[in-house]
């Protein structure tokens, strides 16, 4: 298959399930690459989770922070979600590195909140300027973006399934909130994959956080072998769905890939448009492998 022919059929497995799309894969042995839209700058939900937990083990490996240290949870005022500690009704105490596996495995918010205030927006930004990573920007932590949504929602819970509204809403905006570019985001997970981020046993422990997500709705279902493993971090907002992660073969290649998407419609559950995030990687690792 050539690069033209793997852009279309990317590109119309979009357009077929209601999607705009923008999509980069990176061999990240040989470095060859192949995009639709790669370089427009996205706004990135809860992929940029990837930033913070890799800048974590970054710190962690010059020795900046203890990410065995642990940390104390109250049981109120934690940040909205529907899965983790924000669900969760009692007091806890966990390690910097246990958060990080609650923010990629169940994209937790109050723990990847937790993460923010021990590692800092500014030493994130400066991590991934210092990888050249310079369209990857962090403006709000997960509490700072939900708090966006509520004031833009201004009590009135149907602008998130109106059309007009959702496309003023700051969070979907890459202008005004985290945001990054398919590119950038695959040059990370090749940075990690390569142990350039960090080395040794901080940069397989860091890949090992990044292979515990469970969900498998989106680029693993392009993917279905129980030979390959995908290891990835999804991004969910009102019309948006995203994932970004590692495609590993049994033949030794490696293949970064993010997929960033907007659905015209507002329905929360869209099942093809979520299919079509692992058919459009599946295209683009099978082009590359070619």
């Amino acid at each position: 298959m050539t690069p033209a022919a793997a852009r279309t059929r990317i590109t119309a497995a979009f357009t077929e399930a209601g999607l705009t799309g923008h999509l980069h894969a990176r061999d990240i042995d040989t470095g060859d690459q192949l995009g639709t839209g790669a370089d427009t700058p996205v706004a990135t939900a809860s992929v940029h989770k990837l930033c913070l937990v890799a800048t974590l083990y970054r710190q962690a490996s010059l020795g900046h922070l203890d990410p065995t240290r642990p940390v104390d949870i109250p049981a109120e005022n934690r940040t909205p979600g529907v899965t983790g500690l924000a669900v969760m009704r009692d007091a806890a105490r966990l390690s910097l590195r246990d958060l990080a596996h609650l923010t990629i495995a169940l994209s937790d918010n109050t723990a990847a909140d937790l993460l923010w205030d021990a590692v800092g927006r500014d030493t994130v930004n400066t991590t991934m300027a210092g990888l050249g990573l310079r369209r990857t920007i962090a403006v709000h932590t997960m509490r700072e973006l939900y708090e966006t949504l509520r004031e833009d929602a201004a009590g009135d819970p149907t602008t998130y399934t109106d059309p007009t509204a959702v496309t003023r809403l700051r969070a979907l905006d890459p202008t005004r909130t985290n945001r990054s570019t398919a590119r950038d985001i695959t040059a990370l997970l090749t940075a990690i994959w390569r142990d350039e981020l960090c080395a040794g046993p901080w940069g397989e422990e860091l890949r090992a956080v990044l292979g515990v997500q469970a969900w498998t709705h989106r680029l693993a279902s392009g993917f279905p072998f129980d030979d390959v493993r995908v290891s990835g971090k999804t991004g969910s907002l009102p019309t948006l769905r995203h994932e970004a992660g590692v495609v590993e073969y049994p033949d030794g290649g490696r293949y970064a890939v993010a997929v960033f998407t907007r659905a015209a419609a507002t329905t929360m559950t869209l099942p093809a448009a979520d299919a079509a995030i692992g058919r459009a990687a599946r295209i683009a690792v099978d082009a590359l492998r070619a």
